[in-house]
């Protein structure tokens, strides 16, 4: 796997506009596109493999909200992408793997509705990301509004005998801030689990890409990023 195969760019979508939250915050949402699709452009154009779609009205809301702007982009380009936000419920998911999504990012779900949870991955195996988000060493629900009594972990160990992908660990305090990401944690997690784990929140540079990227043996296999490709602090062509 090379560098670059190892990044998932990110586009989130507030509003049908390409937005990056600071710490998972709402009311900071910076405008970056007013047109994701040029954007999905742009990262197939620069060879990325994979894009990683975020609908955060949906996340918010419980139900996505930016569907039409998603489809939009998986029509317009030829790489896989992965879509979270919203996919609370069986026809939630159904619809979005419909349109092409390849893979779906849930968490809020798995943690509040087992038994519903359990059916999506029973009917579409290897499709499901187990999205495990962190906030001060508790797991984070609802859009990252609420945090539960459960250790991310804790969480995550649950389903690991089930056929997911894999999981999605995002450090909500580090997601946005460019600060570097919680390598510990991620490799905490992924040394404690059998199924490949992405790592997203806080990479602010090609060196922390490099960092995470050196501990892939362990069960490591991509970061997210985000707002160090749009404000030009990882430049790869």
């Amino acid at each position: 796997m090379s560098l670059k195969e190892f990044i998932i760019p990110a586009i989130d979508i507030k509003e049908g506009k390409a937005v990056r939250l600071y710490k998972g915050e709402f009311s900071s949402a910076k405008v970056y596109s007013e047109n994701p699709v040029d954007i999905a452009k742009s990262f197939e154009d620069r060879g990325f493999k994979y894009i990683h779609i975020v609908d955060l009205d949906g996340a918010y809301q419980g139900v996505p909200k930016n569907i039409r702007t998603v489809e939009d982009i998986v029509r317009s380009v030829g790489i896989k992408t992965e879509f979270g936000g919203g996919l609370r419920n069986f026809n939630a998911v159904r619809s979005m793997l419909d349109i092409g999504i390849e893979r779906v990012i849930i968490g809020s779900l798995a943690y509040e509705n087992r038994e519903e949870f359990l059916r999506i991955v029973e009917s579409f195996p290897r499709k499901v990301v187990l999205g495990v988000d962190a906030k001060d060493g508790k797991l984070a629900i609802r859009g990252w509004v609420e945090k539960a009594d459960i250790t991310p972990l804790e969480f995550a160990k649950g389903f690991d005998s089930l056929d997911i992908w894999g999981y999605l660990y995002t450090d909500v305090n580090r997601d946005g801030t460019l600060e570097g990401p919680n390598v510990k944690g991620t490799r905490y997690l992924a040394e404690n689990l059998s199924k490949p784990v992405i790592a997203s929140g806080g990479v602010g540079s090609i060196e922390d890409v490099k960092r995470l990227f050196s501990i892939r043996d362990s069960g490591v296999a991509g970061v997210i990023v985000g707002k160090a490709i749009y404000e030009g602090k990882i430049d790869i062509n």
